[in-house]
Order: structure tokens, then C-alpha cells, then sequence
């Protein structure tokens, strides 16, 4: 009986083997869908920076005789802030790296869809992917590369730099597409894609020689989103865990540096004690102690340890549910644990460490639009203690925690600066300029939640005109 191998695929490799979850399963989709991922990222790097976009896409048959499916090169070019050099390679050749990871409005999400543009195209057509950035409208970067599937890295086959007069990105890639059959949905995708975002100018040259542009039509772009911290009702026990992850103080490294400053603050720079005099000295000046002097101070307590003992381990955990403390020893080349007595001095100094703030600290500092106030009421109806540390609750307490936050109801409303919707008047003259209707009206809601999220509906609607009679057409 054959034994059964495990192992373990890198994100390409598997966006490689189910490439149709993010919408590059036909050469019609394909096409379309890597359309939409360059031009949307072009237009978040323009908003982001408050930049008015304008966007240039070209769509290029490599062997134009040819019947669909067949290769295209496909190039959209942007005057956003571009892409520092350093980044490229990374932002275009590895699979889950992006910048649209935060709690804010963008087209785009997670660093996926354009690198999946271009792993398509690699897997068509084994062509690298052109990236030229400029970030200071000086010198422009150009890189070409290709994705390595299997360990989901860029390979750079050459970057060149020359000098340049204009910021922005450019992004060019050969994939198989079906122009016959995406055409239609391309050219409407930038006519609808226009029509929402009047404060860009998009151009699209076809592959038939067919130039569509539509230029800018107002000046004012809505203002840039910008990154907010979760509210309470959209969060599960994992993000709970995490935050409480990032907001551990960690406990300093024991190299050199440190040591330094644990002896600059006690006064021995230039004097030797021995472990008992350490103590005395730290004893005396305790409370002119920065907190990481402290912590190194409480470990070296229950080590019992001086300054040169101290240099030869690296700690490894600190387990304060058994009150103990691991390192490994350099000397003996092994790992060590020994007890923290509860009754010692240090000891509930080094647990803060490891624990992190209380649960109003941490329901403050944490969560969006909570108050110390609210936090204490939300502490008594969720009944956890205000002053326990987040980081001592048990598996049972965080699955309370989550499950209070989602029943409490006297959290405010989530923060909507998140958001960056167009406005009624930009909205108002795009209806006007593309559909020249008889009537015509435009309105925005203010901004709602759902599950502790927020969003704003904006709607307008038309009719006569320019438009023509029979039956409705929504854009959404």
C-alpha cells in the first residue's frame, strides 16, 4: 500500500491550478477581466493621491490575421504617483501583495487581480510582463519579469532606468483573449466606468484602430478614503486574536543593544555587579526605568542571571497560565525552563508585558468609536472584567467577547471616512454628458452600516432625450 504524500503549495501555484476563482477561466473573460484590473488600479492610485486620472488603455492583436482566440497585448498606462522602484518587483510578481489590505474603499482588493493578469498571461503565452514607473517625474523605471509559479516570486530579466518628464505607471502583458466576443463588454465597461468617475479622462485604441475617449467633465474628485480601525460588529474571534497579537508589547531582544541600555539606565555603564547588585540597583531606580529596562530587569530576576549569563540565551516562551519562563541556553546547547513565582515582585510586571492592555485599553485603542465610557458599560454587559488583560482571557472569554460585541446595540454607528462616494453634483453632470436626458434627478443617502460595515447608496436616474424609448436600462 502506497504511502500518501503531503506538501505544500505556494498562493501562485494555486491561483495557477484554479485561475477561473478570479475570473480568468476563457479567453473572452480573461480579456475582460484583465481590462478591469489595470484600469481600476490606475484609478485608485490617482484617487488615493487626489491626482485627476487620466487613463490610457490600448488593446494590440499580436498577429492581427489571425481568428480569436488569439495573443493580444494588452497596455494601460496612468498619470498617477507610480510605483517606487524597489516595490515592483514584489507589487507585480508575487501573488497576495498589494496595498489595498486596510479598512477603506478601493476598486481593487488583496494585490490579486492584476498579478493573476499576469500570471495568465505568462501561462499563455510564457511572455514576461513590461512595468515602467515613475514616481518623481524624472527617472523612469522599467522592469521586464515573469512570476515563478512555484515559489510565487518575481524573476527579473532586466530593469533599465532612463530620464522622463511625467509621473505614472505602465503596465503592458500578452495574454490569449478573445477580442470578437469581449469587444462589446470591454468598450461598455469604459463607457459605464466613465460615466461614474467624470473626474477622469479614459482613452481605449482597440484592436480594429477604433479610438474611444472620454474626457474629464468636472474637476472635483471626492475626497480620498482613508484607513479606519474595525468596528465592534464586524469582527469574529480570529480578527480579535489578531488584534490582540498586534497589540502585545513584545519583550525585547537580549543582544547587545539592549544590554547597553539596561546598563546605561542603572547607572552601570562602566561598572560590573553581580547578579545581587543588579537587583539592589534596579531596586533603588525602578520607577526612572523605561519599560523595556524593566522587563529585561524581571527576566534577569527569575534567571537569576547578571549581564554576561544574561548574553548567552535567547528567551523562547513565556507561559504565564504554568508561571513559566523558556529559553535556550548558547553554552549548554540546550532549552531551559524554570518557574516565575506569582509572588514575586517582577512578576506581574513581566505579565502586563505578555498580556497587553485591559479590555477598555484595548476596546479604545482598538475599535473605532468607543469611549472609556462605553467601553465600561460594554464590559458590564458582556460581563468581563474591565481591568482584566486582554491578552490572559481564555478561549471561552474571547468567544464571549466576539458574541457581546455583535448583540450590543449602544455602539455608534461605524466611522463612513472609509468611504469615498462620488457626490450628487459629479454624478448629475455624468448623467447629463452621456445621456443629454429630458429629466433627470440624483440622490445620496447618508451612510448606513451593515455588520459593522459602512456604506453610502448613491443612485440618479433619467428618462427623454437622448436616451432611447423601450425598456429599462440600470447601470450599477
Amino acid at each position: 500500500m502506497s504511502k500518501e504524500v503531503f506538501n505544500q503549495i505556494s498562493p501562485s501555484e494555486f491561483f495557477y491550478r484554479n485561475r477561473d476563482l478570479a475570473g480568468f477561466s476563457t479567453p473572452t473573460r480573461s480579456l475582460y477581466t484583465a481590462v478591469r484590473e489595470f484600469v481600476e488600479n490606475g484609478l485608485d492610485a490617482c484617487d488615493q493621491q487626489g491626482i485627476l486620472p487620466d487613463i490610457h488603455l490600448y488593446i494590440k492583436a499580436v498577429e492581427p490575421e489571425k481568428p480569436d482566440p488569439k495573443p493580444y497585448i494588452l497596455t494601460v498606462k496612468d498619470n498617477g504617483p507610480g510605483i517606487d522602484s524597489k516595490q515592483i518587483p514584489l507589487a507585480f510578481g508575487t501573488v497576495l501583495y498589494g496595498s489595498k489590505f486596510g479598512l477603506k474603499q478601493a476598486r481593487g482588493m488583496f494585490g490579486l487581480g492584476a498579478t493573476m493578469a499576469i500570471l495568465y498571461g505568462q501561462i499563455t503565452t510564457n511572455k514576461p510582463v513590461t512595468v515602467s514607473s515613475s514616481v518623481d517625474g524624472k527617472i523612469l523605471h522599467e522592469y521586464e519579469m515573469m512570476l515563478d509559479i512555484q515559489k510565487n516570486k518575481p524573476v527579473i530579466m532586466k530593469h533599465t532606468q532612463k530620464e522622463t518628464n511625467k509621473k505614472g505607471l505602465n503596465v503592458s502583458i500578452t495574454l490569449d483573449g478573445d477580442y470578437s466576443k469581449a469587444g462589446l463588454k470591454i468598450r461598455d465597461y469604459v463607457y459605464q466606468t466613465s460615466l461614474i468617475t467624470p473626474y477622469a479622462t479614459i482613452t481605449f485604441d482597440d484592436p480594429k484602430g477604433e479610438k474611444f475617449q472620454y474626457k474629464r467633465i468636472v474637476d472635483s474628485m471626492p475626497i480620498a478614503p482613508t484607513i479606519i480601525r474595525p468596528h465592534p460588529h464586524g469582527v469574529d474571534v480570529e480578527t480579535i486574536r489578531r488584534m490582540i497579537a498586534d497589540t502585545h508589547y513584545q519583550v525585547p531582544v537580549l543582544d547587545n543593544t539592549m544590554i547597553a541600555k539596561v546598563r546605561k539606565e542603572l547607572g552601570l555603564s562602566k561598572k560590573n555587579l553581580n547578579f545581587e547588585g543588579i537587583m539592589a540597583r534596579a531596586e533603588k531606580k525602578w520607577s526612572s526605568l523605561s519599560r523595556p529596562v524593566r522587563v529585561i530587569v524581571a527576566v534577569m530576576s527569575f534567571l537569576n542571571m547578571d549581564f554576561d549569563k544574561i548574553m548567552k540565551i535567547r528567551l523562547d516562551d513565556i507561559d504565564l497560565v504554568h508561571k513559566r519562563l523558556t529559553y535556550y541556553d548558547f553554552g549548554d546547547a540546550k532549552s531551559v525552563t524554570v518557574e516565575m513565582p506569582k509572588s514575586s515582585v517582577y512578576y506581574k510586571q513581566l505579565a502586563n508585558t505578555v498580556q497587553g492592555d485591559s479590555l477598555v485599553t484595548f476596546l479604545t485603542k482598538r475599535f473605532q468609536r468607543i469611549g472609556q465610557a462605553t467601553a465600561i458599560k460594554f464590559a458590564e454587559f458582556a460581563n468581563l472584567k474591565a481591568e482584566k488583560r486582554i491578552g490572559s482571557f481564555t478561549n471561552e472569554e474571547l468567544v464571549q467577547l466576539s458574541d457581546s460585541l455583535q448583540k450590543y446595540e449602544d455602539f455608534l454607528t461605524p466611522d463612513p471616512s472609509c468611504l469615498a462616494p462620488l457626490g450628487e453634483e459629479p454624478l448629475r453632470k455624468g448623467i447629463q454628458q452621456f445621456f443629454k436626458p429630458d429629466f433627470h434627478e440624483v440622490y445620496q443617502r447618508s451612510a448606513s452600516a451593515y455588520s459593522g460595515f459602512p456604506f453610502v447608496v448613491e443612485m440618479g436616474i433619467a428618462y427623454g432625450g437622448g436616451i432611447p424609448p423601450g425598456k429599462m436600462t440600470v447601470y450599477r
